[in-house]
């Protein structure tokens, strides 16, 4: 009765993309005893990795890394001898990875975007002027449009937009009492669509054609 070998009870695959069989070549490398046919069969097995992984041939130094992950399968505890002279020493896994640098400032206002805030913080070392009102005029009106975008059944009022900006910039920027914030968002409705523009240059044009003559004569009552 065969029996059965299930990957519960292999070791476990080193650089999966070669495979278990060039593992276990590698395996039966290692309990060579003569150094020239270890050294044959480890060229041997390179050559093999070699042709199953065609695609990094493109590389630089190709052959160097099918001999580091040559010893790396074996782990590092095979004597032969590598084209370069060099055998590749193990390398310390590094298990303390750094953590990313997640920013988790203004979370209460993330449905506006960073860029808000970064604009936010750029109209607050501008000088007080016009080019800054408008600055922050416009500031304003693409929030209220990022609002209505992220919450679509929840009305917004140029009250709340105001009170967002004003604790964003901690009290610093405001806006004047009457400003329209609906610019933006209004402003996809003036342009003219396709149908207007080509109606509109018809009529100028004196009327629409029938067929291909031109327009349609009318009869003459003359006889």
């Amino acid at each position: 009765m065969p029996v059965f070998e299930y990957n519960s009870q292999r070791s476990n695959l080193i650089i999966a993309e070669y495979g278990r069989h060039i593992q276990k070549m590698i395996e039966y490398a290692k309990t060579i005893e003569d150094p020239v046919k270890r050294q044959r069969t480890a060229e041997a097995i390179v050559d093999l990795m070699n042709q199953m992984v065609p695609q990094g041939k493109q590389e630089e130094d190709y052959m160097d890394k099918l001999w580091k992950h040559f010893f790396r399968i074996a782990d590092y505890e095979i004597e032969v001898t590598p084209p370069s002279g060099e055998k590749p020493v193990p390398h310390p896994l590094k298990l303390n990875l750094d953590k990313l640098p997640y920013t988790q400032s203004n979370l209460k206002f993330r449905h506006y975007g960073k860029n808000v805030t970064s604009m936010i913080e750029k109209a607050m070392t501008m000088e007080d002027g016009p080019i800054k009102d408008g600055f922050i005029h416009t500031i304003a009106s693409y929030m209220k449009l990022a609002y209505k975008n992220w919450n679509k059944d929840h009305y917004v009022s140029d009250d709340n937009i105001v009170t967002d900006i004003s604790v964003m910039s901690q009290g610093k920027l405001s806006l004047p009492d009457g400003s329209n914030l609906d610019l933006l968002g209004n402003s996809a409705k003036n342009i003219p669509n396709n149908n207007t523009f080509s109606t509109s240059r018809r009529r100028k044009s004196g009327g629409s054609k029938r067929g291909s003559g031109g327009y349609k004569k009318r009869k003459s009552n003359r006889y």
